[in-house]
């Protein structure tokens, strides 16, 4: 029989492209008049009027409290679920062993082995089918924690654009859809700090 190993991956690949389109009906604050579609502000027009924005992604990701702890605990998790995995897969290993030697010393009858065999055989498969099942339980929970994360980002905007007035908030990432953003109208830094905060208020107890 093959030996079984479990390989769970507990690194999280994030890769967040997420285009935030928010429509206001109030007109957006700008300063200055428009050359090339940029004004002496923070926001850059397009041909028919509309406000942009953008936030760069991978940078984000790389100061969110948020996500740091969310990645701490998946971490814990996925080593709970490799120990436990390890622990049964010896367990086994000493089960096909006994039997191994059993079968070599003549304790056995071809029979009995053959019985032996089949339970083991068995054992084999449903440790194969865990193993299967832990994997998807945390690809689960990963997809879950990463949807946490971005759903928090999400909120967050639309509180923040309430006073900014954006039309669209592009996100910006590595190899994402967005190649270059101005600097002039990046938010990065404005929407990282607003998200700890806030989300750091949120761990914290009320106190009246």
């Amino acid at each position: 029989m093959k030996n079984t190993s479990l390989i769970i991956n507990i690194v999280l690949a994030v890769a967040i492209a997420v285009l935030y389109v928010l429509h206001f009906t109030s007109k957006p604050r700008v300063s200055g008049n428009m050359e090339e579609g940029v004004t002496s502000g923070s926001i850059e027009f397009m041909a028919d009027g509309l406000a942009l924005a953008w936030v760069n992604m991978d940078s984000l990701l790389n100061h969110y409290d948020m996500y740091f702890d969310i990645q701490k605990d998946m971490e814990v998790k996925g080593r709970k679920m490799e120990t436990d995995m390890n622990t049964r897969t010896r367990a086994f290993e000493k089960q096909m062993i006994d039997f191994q030697d059993k079968v070599q010393k003549g304790l056995v009858t071809r029979s009995q082995a053959q019985v032996m065999q089949q339970e083991l055989a068995e054992k084999e498969q449903q440790l194969y089918l865990y193993r299967d099942e832990l994997r998807m339980q945390f690809a689960e929970e990963e997809q879950v924690m990463l949807r946490r994360i971005q759903q928090s980002i999400y909120d967050y905007l639309k509180e923040y654009n309430k006073d900014k007035g954006y039309h669209i908030i592009l996100s910006g990432s590595f190899g994402g859809p967005l190649l270059y953003g101005n600097p002039g109208i990046e938010i990065t830094n404005e929407v990282l700090d607003g998200i700890n905060i806030k989300y750091i208020n949120s761990k914290s107890p009320q106190k009246k």
